[in-house]
Order: structure tokens, then C-alpha cells, then sequence
């Protein structure tokens, strides 16, 4: 696996020294999220062909891949003008990632209303599923045009919640373009953590053939709710996902998520020394 960082929990300082220390720790990619890192430009106005060439160029100049452009606007957005502004940024990101030479946008699948809350009821309901693929077919679809993957993230808070989800998302809408980004923390919550493994096993068995990258983070349960942290503060055990890895995913970028500047190379070698 080629192992890599959120850029956004990188040292705060200019992109050319962030890139530094990002390979100074040994990591050959990042997840960049331009809203969240601090110092980039994100406004569609500002993803010119110039601006990706700029970037592009710091990037590689750094030897530091850019595995996935995320963006995370609301998918199961229920209001049509809004989906509209909203399906405005994913085509603006899409194009620029094909400008950077980055293969993908990731996002997650939100919630079936307009703060982006957790209602378990609504966001697990059919309601919401197909409200979602309808929102996410048009994407997809200038994802093609494009000739970029769009990966989404399934999480249990959201709408496509378990892998079964997933599955039937991929399946129906039937594109070569859409794709999973796999974070095994994000697919648990304390309804489900004691059966972890099988939830865990489910994901790599269903989606094995559809997922572009992994999220690699740790979790605690605190008062009754579950945090993510970095990878080997918590409860993971990553055996039976490094393993599908390296078996079923060679060479697949997998970045860690919660890390801190002091803790990154810590995270890294508890996933390196398995």
C-alpha cells in the first residue's frame, strides 16, 4: 500500500513547506480538501487551469501524490435550487481534479435535510436512499465526462450507512466513474461495534471490487458515543484490513485520518509494522 495524510492535519505553514514535511515523515500522498486546508483556494471561481498547473507543479516537485480532492457538500440535499449549487461544486472540483491529475473526488452521502443532522430514522429510510441516487446520478455523470472517479464514503450516520447500501448504490447507478472510498471507523457506531469484524468483513467482501482507497483512523467509545482518533490510540485492530489490503488492493493509497503533526509518524508505523 502506498500510505499517505489528510493535508489538513498537517503543520499549518505554506503548501511547499506542508509538502516537505509530508514527505520528511515518509508519506507519498495526501488527501486534499481545499475548503479545510488552510492557505489553498477554494471558491470555484478560483479552479482555473492556472491554478491547478500551480498546484500541480508544487506537487510533484515534492514527490507527493494527490490521492483524492475531497468535498463534502450534502448529497441528500431535499431542495432542487440547492441541489443545483450544490452539483455546481462537485462539476468545479471534478474538472479540477482532472486538471491536477488527481483520478478522484471523494465525498461522504449525507442527510435528507438541509443542516446536514443525524436523524437515524430519515437517514436510514428508503426515502432517503433514493432521494440520494437521484441527487448523485447527474454527478456521476459529469464524473464520466470528465473521466474521473467519484468515490463515495459510506458512514453510519449518513445515508448509505452499511455496505449493503453501498452495494445496491453501485449497482444501480452502474458506472465505472463511481467508486468507494473504504474508512472501516466510519461504518461502526455503538449500535454496531461489538460486531465490528463482521461488519468490517461484509465491506471488503461486497465492495472489494469498487473500492479506490481506504481511510485509515482508530476509535474510542466515550460516554457512550464513538470518536475516531489516530490509528493506535484506540480500540482497531487493523490485522484482517491491512491483510485485504495487501492481498486484494496492491499498491491501493490509503491515507490517516486524526492525525496530529506529533502523532502522524506514530500512526503510520502501526500501520507499516503490521
Amino acid at each position: 500500500m502506498q500510505l499517505g495524510i489528510r493535508l489538513h492535519d498537517t503543520k499549518v505553514c505554506p503548501i511547499e513547506e506542508r509538502l516537505g514535511i509530508v514527505r520528511e515523515q515518509g508519506f507519498s500522498c495526501v488527501h486534499m480538501a481545499l475548503s479545510k486546508t488552510e492557505g489553498l483556494h477554494y471558491e470555484d471561481a478560483a479552479l482555473t487551469p492556472g491554478y491547478a498547473m500551480y498546484l500541480k507543479h508544487i506537487f510533484q516537485q515534492a514527490k507527493v501524490d494527490i490521492a483524492v480532492l475531497g468535498n463534502y457538500l450534502n448529497l441528500g440535499h431535499p431542495d432542487f435550487r440547492e441541489m443545483v449549487k450544490i452539483r455546481k461544486k462537485y462539476t468545479a472540483h471534478l474538472r479540477f481534479a482532472a486538471l491536477l491529475g488527481c483520478g478522484m473526488v471523494g465525498t461522504e452521502t449525507g442527510a435528507p435535510n438541509k443542516d446536514y443532522h443525524y436523524d437515524k430514522e430519515a437517514c436510514h429510510s428508503r426515502e432517503a436512499l433514493e432521494l440520494f441516487i437521484n441527487n448523485i446520478r447527474p454527478v456521476v455523470k459529469d464524473a464520466e465526462n470528465l473521466g474521473v472517479i467519484l468515490a463515495i464514503e459510506p458512514v453510519y450516520r449518513h445515508i448509505v450507512w452499511n455496505p449493503g447500501r453501498a452495494r445496491e448504490v453501485l449497482d444501480r447507478i452502474g458506472s465505472p466513474n463511481l467508486q468507494i472510498i473504504f474508512d472501516p471507523v466510519n461504518l461502526l457506531d455503538p449500535d454496531n461495534v461489538d460486531h465490528k469484524d463482521e461488519v468490517i468483513e461484509e465491506a471488503m467482501e461486497l465492495l472489494c471490487d469498487d473500492i479506490a482507497m481506504v481511510h485509515l483512523k482508530d476509535y474510542v467509545i466515550e460516554n457512550g458515543n464513538l470518536r475516531g482518533v489516530g490509528c493506535g490510540e484506540g480500540e482497531m485492530d487493523y490485522s484482517a484490513i491491512v491483510g485485504f489490503m495487501k492481498e486484494k488492493k496492491p499498491f491501493i493509497q490509503a491515507t490517516l485520518e486524526e492525525t496530529r503533526p506529533e502523532t502522524a509518524v506514530f500512526s503510520k508505523n502501526v500501520i507499516e509494522q503490521l
